[in-house]
Order: structure tokens, then C-alpha cells, then sequence
């Protein structure tokens, strides 16, 4: 029953749980979440056992070498960082770096017959000029300005508040201080600002994005879904932005890992947790290795995966059922495609978020046609290259060689349109989101696809249902279920991690200020456990 360390961890404790052990914590999980509570928790002098089912730590934070005989590092599944505290770096001492993107975002698009585009960044005066070419006036520009002027300061006001106890929505309310930033994003459908304040269909359309990354929602959706998703994506680091981690986001886990253990952390690696009993006071937790079973003790339990997998381990009622709409694709590539916009070098073009296919009406239609149990004719989505910003991730030959790593993430694509045949319809939605893709290149991407060690185009494309069976999370649901408001509502407990079992608490994405990378529900059922 010997545990094994997360890979570039040093336990400070090498043995793993023996049978009737008692920790005063045990977390469930070993994903960036849980080793941030691990590390806060250790660091009390509060002993702390990781149990986590694979046979490394990360979960989706993770990088991997993907493709066979190629140096090249991904972040596989999560790629940025915005929601990340400082304060959960410094409090750790975290050896973890972020690098900016000089490049927001471009988005290519054919109007009367030519190529073109909107470039987002380089320089206020670049950006002006940009959105002047493709709109004819500076009107969209001057309005750009004005919104995200006003998202900036409801992120100053807002992201402070992730790792304090839940505000009211009355506190929250009086925090951001301007009633027209509440109605816009508290309470109407965020559509109604995004046709109120842009004319042009491109513009609406890449402003409209941030509220659907792994949400399957319409701009005018009345339960707000939509709203709750854009707002955690404008909120990031108190200004919005969304920067690179440094050596891969398994550079953040191994960071986190390090911490815990160096605290005193034992982590456990190939411990399939399958059972939770609890009192309120105390509890027993059954896990299970690839050849025994055992049972270990603990005060608190902090639960670092999905509200399902929560609800199966303590036997209660499970949640509503949670459904991913998304298709993740890693690609290395030998060199960036030229562009058929010959005013935008591909340097810059893929250096901030590439939009594909992204236009509102464009993003429209692919809603209502996947709604309507159909793939997108035209499958939006949205490519970066995290290389370009920190070529680390690549072996010194790849770099030297020119090559570059895209990272793409389609949108509209929910779960339930996999379920007939993932494998068929995943090479079905590849395809043509490629060429989407393809339609503004001036060569087609095939061509620049680097080759593995075995003579195979290095790409690899992932579903919802490939997410559901990798990494377990609930229908692919990257946000483990529907985000929620960061305020507090019936039933959420001071700190949003809080569950019906006083001693068990719930550390993971479907926590309430959950999702994306970010350690705040780790960070805030630690402050729990310790009283904070």
C-alpha cells in the first residue's frame, strides 16, 4: 500500500496510507485544486493525506509529451492562466511565472471578396487603426474602449473577492458600484449589451466568445449561463487578461506538488477513492490501488472532483446531469501557415487567440444547428500558440527548426452529439472545423503538420467524451456543471465549498467561484477547514 510521489514532487513523507491511519485531513483528488489545498493545510501543521486515482498529479493541468519520439511539452487539456491569484503563488512560494501575450486576439474574415481582419493589441494606436480598416469608422473602436473599460473595473472590484468568504449579492452589488456594469452582466442576457454597444458582426462575434468557452448557451439565453461564463473570463487577475504559464501548466502542478509535500503533505498516487462515510465529525474513507484495499481516518474530507463524483462517493443525491460542449485538438506544427490576410504576419496572428469562424451570426447558427441535434456547418473556434510566447515547452532542435505548438478549442459542440459514435463524429468535426480553419490560410495546415517518430501527423483532437473517460469530468463538462455567481445564494455556506456533511467540503471546479485554473476552491476549503 506504498504510495507513489506526483512526478517532480520530493515527498517529505515517502510511505503511502496504512490501513486505519487518521489524517486530519484527507483530500480526494490530486488536481491543481486539491494540491492547493494540500499545500495551505500542510503548511498549518495540519497532517494531509492526496489520494488520486491515476498515477500522477495534475489532472487536467497538465503537460504531456503526446506525440511519439517529439521534445515537445503541451498543456493537453488546460492551456491559460487568468483566474489564478497571486496571493495563492506568494502564500506558497511558488517557483510558477505567467508571461503576457503582447497579441489580445485576431480574427480573419472575407468582406467583399478580399481578406482581412480585426488584430486586437500591439499597441493602442495598432488596434485603433485595425478596427478602423475593417469597420470603416473609429465607432467600434471608441466602443471596444468603453466596454472593456468597464468589464476592467468590475474585475478590479470583483476578483479580490474569489479568496474571501462568499459576499451577499447586496455586498457584491455595492462592491462593483455601478449600476449599469450590474444590469449588463448580473442581470440580462449578456447579447442585449453586446447588440446595444457593437454594430459590427465581427466585433460582437469575438466579444461574445468569452461567454461561451465550454458553454453551451445563446447570447440571449434566459438563465444567464452565458453571463456567469463571460464574467469569470473578463474578471482574471483583476484585469482580464490571459497570460502563459511558463514551462506548461505541469509547471503549476509540480509547483503545488513540491509545496505540499516540502509542508509535509503525503500524496498518493494510483488511489482510487471509493467511499466516503461521515458523521459530521469524523470519517473513514475507502480507497482501493491496482492490488489491495485499505481505509484511512479523517476529520475533514475535501472532495477535489466533480459534484457527481462527490454525491456517488457519500451516497446522496446526485446533481442534475452536467454535458461539455467543447472539442480540444493539440497540434505541433514545422512552421506557422501563411495567411491569406497578407497585411497580419502569422507571428502575431497566432500569438494571442485566433478566432475561427467566430462571427455573431456565425456563432448563432452553429448554436441552433447543435441544438437541433446537428453538427456546426461552420464549427466555431479558437486557436493560440503557446510557443510563440514561451518556446521552453519545445526541445532546443524543435526550436531552433522553427517549429510552433497550436492549441485549439472548438465551441458549440455538447456532448450529446458523440453519444452515437464518438470516434466517427470526432474525425467528422476535425475535419471541418480544419477547414474552417483552412479557408483563411494561404496554404492548407496539413501541410505544415510536423510528423511523429512513427511518420503520423501530430494532432490529436479530444470530445466531451473523451474528457468524461480521461479525467472524469461530468459529461466533459470542463467546469464540472454551470458556473455560479460569485455571490452568495441558499445553501452555499461562508466560503462556497461547504456540502451537507459538515465535515466534508467540496474543492473542485462545481464549487461555487469554481473553474478554470485558478486554486480558489482549494484555496477557500482550506480557510474553511482552518476557520478562516
Amino acid at each position: 500500500m506504498s504510495a507513489t510521489p506526483a512526478p517532480s514532487a520530493r515527498p517529505a513523507r515517502p510511505s503511502g496510507p496504512r490501513s486505519h491511519d487518521s489524517y486530519d485531513a484527507v483530500i480526494v483528488g490530486g488536481g491543481h485544486n486539491g494540491l492547493v489545498a494540500a499545500a495551505y493545510l500542510a503548511r498549518a501543521g495540519r497532517s494531509v493525506l492526496v489520494l488520486e486515482r491515476l498515477d500522477h498529479t495534475g489532472g487536467a493541468a497538465v503537460s504531456t509529451r503526446p506525440f511519439a519520439g517529439v521534445d515537445a511539452r503541451l498543456s493537453r487539456y488546460s492551456y491559460l492562466v487568468s483566474l489564478l491569484p497571486r496571493k495563492i503563488v506568494r502564500d506558497l512560494d511558488l517557483g510558477f511565472r505567467v508571461r503576457g501575450r503582447t497579441i489580445s486576439s485576431y480574427t480573419p474574415v472575407e468582406r467583399d471578396g478580399r481578406p482581412t481582419g480585426l488584430l486586437v493589441g500591439g499597441g493602442e494606436h495598432r488596434t485603433r487603426e485595425a478596427f478602423g480598416r475593417l469597420t470603416g469608422s473609429g465607432r467600434e473602436y471608441e466602443a471596444w474602449q468603453r466596454f472593456y473599460g468597464m468589464t476592467g473595473r468590475v474585475a478590479e472590484r470583483v476578483f479580490p473577492t474569489l479568496t474571501e468568504p462568499l459576499p451577499t449579492r447586496d455586498e457584491l452589488r455595492r462592491r462593483v458600484d455601478d449600476t449599469e456594469a450590474w444590469r449588463t452582466l448580473f442581470e440580462e442576457p449578456i447579447g442585449a449589451a453586446v447588440e446595444s454597444t457593437f454594430t459590427d458582426d465581427l466585433v460582437r462575434g469575438v466579444v461574445l466568445t468569452d461567454a461561451l468557452i465550454g458553454t453551451f448557451a445563446d447570447a440571449h439565453d434566459p438563465s444567464l449561463r452565458q453571463n456567469r461564463c463571460f464574467l469569470y473570463h473578463v474578471i482574471g487577475g483583476g484585469t482580464g487578461a490571459w497570460d502563459v504559464p511558463v514551462g506548461g501548466m505541469g509547471a503549476l502542478t509540480d509547483a503545488l506538488a513540491r509545496a505540499a509535500c516540502d509542508a509535509g503533505a503525503v500524496i498518493a498516487t494510483g488511489h482510487e477513492v471509493r467511499h466516503i462515510a461521515t458523521d459530521g465529525q469524523s470519517a473513514e474513507i475507502t480507497y482501493r490501488t491496482a492490488d489491495t484495499e485499505g481505509t484511512v481516518a479523517a476529520r475533514h474530507v475535501l472532495v477535489n472532483a466533480s459534484p457527481r463524483e462527490l454525491a456517488a462517493l457519500t451516497g446522496d443525491e446526485p446533481p442534475a446531469p452536467a454535458e461539455g460542449a467543447q472539442l480540444k485538438v493539440n497540434m505541433l506544427l514545422k512552421r506557422l501557415p501563411r495567411l491569406r490576410d497578407e497585411s497580419v504576419d502569422p507571428h502575431e496572428a497566432f500569438a494571442g487567440t485566433f478566432h475561427i469562424a467566430e462571427g455573431y451570426g456565425q456563432l448563432a447558427a452553429a448554436h441552433a444547428q447543435a441544438a437541433s441535434g446537428a453538427l456546426p456547418e461552420a464549427p466555431p473556434s479558437e486557436i493560440y500558440c503557446h510557443s510563440l510566447t514561451d518556446p521552453t515547452i519545445l526541445g532546443p532542435d524543435l526550436v531552433e527548426q522553427g517549429y510552433q505548438t497550436l492549441t485549439l478549442f472548438g465551441l458549440h459542440t455538447p456532448a450529446r452529439l458523440f453519444e452515437a459514435d464518438n470516434d466517427g463524429v470526432r474525425e467528422e468535426l476535425l475535419k471541418s472545423t480544419l477547414a474552417q480553419l483552412d479557408a483563411h490560410l494561404a496554404e492548407p495546415l496539413a501541410d505544415c503538420l510536423a510528423t511523429d517518430a512513427d511518420g503520423r501527423p501530430c494532432i490529436e483532437a479530444r470530445t466531451p467524451l473523451d474528457l468524461e473517460r480521461d479525467l472524469g469530468l461530468p459529461g466533459g463538462n470542463i467546469f464540472h456543471g454551470d458556473l455560479a455567481w460569485p455571490y452568495a445564494q441558499e445553501g452555499t455556506g461562508r466560503w462556497g465549498v461547504e456540502t451537507r456533511h459538515a465535515n466534508v467540503l467540496l474543492c473542485g471546479a462545481g464549487a461555487v467561484r469554481g473553474g478554470g485554473v485558478s486554486g480558489v476552491p482549494g484555496h477557500n476549503a482550506a480557510m474553511a477547514v482552518l476557520g478562516e
